[in-house]
């Protein structure tokens, strides 16, 4: 599965998330953005409740250098569907810097 989540054609925004995204975690949407289309680490986070539509946590950078883990569920049509973005923990970037050393 992890060849095709990597292969995202469309992001798709709910405006409660996206209002918590940006108001509580201070990560803008073009931010978001800027990480999926940059060489992001995509690992399955856990199962989701209907078949198909995992959660997704993606690890990577936006054109500033900003380290953020995003949170997704990965929808038919290789769309996904952001429900969560923050500010990189300290083991999230212990992975990220060894996977992009």
């Amino acid at each position: 599965m992890q060849a095709a989540v990597t292969k995202i054609k469309e992001i798709t925004w709910i405006a409660q998330f996206v209002e918590k995204i940006e108001s509580k975690q201070g990560v803008s949407t073009d931010e978001v953005e800027q990480a999926f289309a940059g060489r992001p680490r995509i690992q399955r986070f856990e199962r989701g409740d209907v078949r198909g539509e995992d959660l997704y946590r993606l690890l990577g950078r936006t054109d500033s250098g900003r380290r953020i883990a995003v949170f997704f569920v990965f929808e038919a049509r290789q769309r996904a569907l952001v429900i969560s973005a923050r500010d990189m923990t300290v083991g999230e970037k212990k992975i990220y810097g060894k996977i992009k050393s």
